[in-house]
């Protein structure tokens, strides 16, 4: 494990040369490289206030301790009560700093595109992914997101075999990231009548939402089909041709939208799905060459990880990435995820800072 001081005091020699660097007269304030230095001077100036605070409390402690030598009884008791009080205070700061030095994920603070698909179990993981949906759309509105499904593939008996939705609002990826992979199911099915278990599967993948700065498509490699959308059992939903098949020819991903009646609507969704589809794809090229790395990590996204079981009959819900167990799976199904994100999150910031 580093040194937390001595990490922290090379920091803070580092923010002294930035504000030094900003001070001189050849820097052209509102330049691109002025901004870059504030910002980069701004995100280390709060570790920085919180070390000043930090070594402000460990001189404080000290002081107090030589005044426990002193003969005077009742500034011996002051100085013990004062101890106590600061004790808190240290093992806040000492558990705040080391958090503030993990790197910034530029991607936690983007809205994202969740995609569910049933898996194995046919009817029934089609009524499982409507389940896991309804879990991120509670959840999304307990933190005040929004939601707005982009495409959907109905089962004929209720349920998904696919839901595509956006989530937008504050700080999105950071918590929902840990989502990616296969999600599993046990419980009677109502079509059951015999009373049997069965064990069903959904996949979830959460996508960081690109713009187009992140990822450039060039139209050319686009090829655009349009026709009818169609429901459950392929009767015709629309008279018209508002559907859009969007294929990306280099990569070979496609994306189809049929959900609103305008196509222009279909393909500016397709373009939002597409997008982050591609800038997925190159994450995972990244991720590809530092392969080591990413095992050690929690939220790794891997669509054909088995993560989490959600067992009826135990009323159990247990995340096989930190060996977590709860028994409150009502409460999880109906959005109260933070009961298994929370967790997840310490974890990983446990993994990253060993990395430091």
């Amino acid at each position: 494990m580093f040194d937390l001081r001595e990490k922290l005091s090379e920091i803070e020699q580092k923010y002294n040369k930035l504000t030094q660097k900003l001070s001189q007269p050849d820097i052209e304030r509102g330049s691109e490289e002025y901004q870059k230095l504030m910002q980069k001077q701004s995100r280390l100036q709060e570790i920085v206030n919180k070390y000043h605070e930090y070594e402000e409390v460990l001189s404080e402690i000290e002081e107090l301790k030589g005044l426990l030598k002193e003969d005077d009884e009742e500034m011996v008791e002051l100085a013990r009560m004062e101890l106590e009080e600061l004790k808190p205070k240290k093992e806040r700061l000492q558990e705040e700093l080391p958090l503030l030095l993990l790197p910034d994920n530029p991607d936690d603070k983007k809205n994202v595109i969740v995609e569910i698909r049933s898996g194995a179990g046919g009817d029934e993981a089609a009524i499982f992914a409507a389940d896991l949906y309804r879990m991120y759309a509670h959840y999304a509105e307990d933190n005040s997101w929004e939601t707005e499904v982009m495409s959907a593939n109905r089962s004929e008996v209720g349920g998904f075999k696919e839901i595509i939705f956006s989530v937008e609002g504050k700080n999105v990826y950071e918590k929902l990231k840990y989502e990616s992979g296969v999600h599993r199911v046990q419980r009677v099915p109502s079509t059951e009548s015999s009373g049997r278990i069965h064990t069903s599967t959904a996949t979830v993948a959460v996508l960081p939402e690109a713009q187009e700065v992140d990822i450039d498509i060039d139209e050319n490699d686009l090829k655009i089909d349009y026709f009818r959308s169609s429901g459950p059992g392929g009767q015709s939903v629309n008279t018209t041709d508002s559907a859009v098949r969007i294929t990306h020819e280099p990569s070979g991903l496609t994306v189809s939208c049929q959900d609103e009646k305008s196509q222009h609507k279909n393909r500016a969704r397709a373009m939002r799905i597409l997008r982050a589809r591609l800038k997925e794809k190159k994450e995972e090229e990244k991720q590809a060459k530092r392969a080591e790395a990413r095992k050690s990590q929690i939220g790794s996204g891997d669509r054909s990880e088995k993560i989490r079981t959600y067992n009826f009959p135990q009323n159990r819900v247990s995340d096989h990435r930190i060996n977590l167990t709860e028994h409150q799976l009502e409460d999880i199904l109906d959005g109260e995820l933070d009961i298994i994100i929370e967790p997840l999150i310490e974890e990983d910031n446990l993994k990253k800072l060993e990395q430091l």
